[in-house]
């Protein structure tokens, strides 16, 4: 569990909806944009380095102790604002690291194969079709296929249909003057 200031909550929990959803590039954006909403709350200068304001606070203690003519208020200011700047940056130094670790178990544990798209569109369901439509379909001309239709008995004239049909499907004439498919 991560412990996350109130007026972070929120956006926390977006990247962390994000993140669950697989937009890693919108939680990194996210992550960037957190990052900079605690640049902007904390008034500190980000180019003052760790180690500058260490060597800083070594100048000014070394120079309290040695200095007796340096008003001693103004070093105490310096010590104690140099002090807050220090913690500032390590407590925003400690929030990315632990947010980075959360990321990074959260891409371990998730895969990192997604699954091939498959689509399989509904299957048309075919109409009936009139003599010259089917002759088309079967690559014939009309002559032809009524020449089978009265040679052949209704369920040779079916499998000769399936023979010739570019999907497989068998064909009935019915009563109506049309071409039924057989399901």
């Amino acid at each position: 569990m991560l412990r996350v200031p109130t007026p972070l909550i929120q956006a926390v929990k977006e990247l962390s909806k994000l993140h669950r959803l697989g937009h890693t590039n919108a939680v990194l954006q996210g992550l960037h944009s957190l990052i900079s909403n605690i640049d902007i709350n904390a008034d500190i200068d980000s180019s003052v380095s760790i180690k500058q304001l260490s060597l800083r606070l070594s100048k000014l203690e070394s120079r309290n102790s040695s200095d007796s003519d340096v008003d001693s208020n103004l070093i105490s200011s310096s010590v104690t604002s140099l002090s807050q700047k220090l913690e500032a940056l390590t407590t925003r130094i400690a929030q990315i690291e632990s947010a980075i670790r959360v990321l990074e178990q959260r891409q371990l544990s998730t895969p990192t194969r997604r699954q091939p798209f498959n689509y399989h569109p509904p299957q048309l369901e075919l109409q009936a079709y009139t003599g010259e439509n089917l002759a088309k379909r079967l690559g014939i001309d009309v002559a032809t296929l009524e020449r089978e239709k009265m040679a052949n008995s209704p369920k040779n004239f079916e499998s000769w249909c399936r023979s010739k049909d570019p999907s497989s499907i068998a064909w009935r004439p019915g009563k109506d003057g049309l071409y039924h498919p057989v399901k």
